[in-house]
């Protein structure tokens, strides 16, 4: 009888561990959830500030020829 109360002692021990191994793993993966929400938000800007500033390609009036070299 002493056996199996040991073993069932045995087996709470390692489900409570368990359990706070999930919940701290649970955490983790939130935290880098919003750290990826955020990252994708950041790049969507910098595409959008880049396309921007493009320069237009082809015969446009608004791009300066290049100087003459020397």
């Amino acid at each position: 009888m002493q056996h199996i109360e040991a073993d069932i002692e045995q087996l709470q021990m390692k489900v409570a561990f368990q359990e706070d191994t999930i919940e701290e793993l649970n955490k983790a993966l939130i935290k880098q959830q919003k750290q990826l929400e955020l990252l994708e938000f950041q790049l969507s800007h910098v595409i959008n500030k880049v396309k921007e500033i493009e320069v237009p390609s082809g015969d446009s009036p608004e791009i300066e020829p290049p100087p003459p070299h020397y």
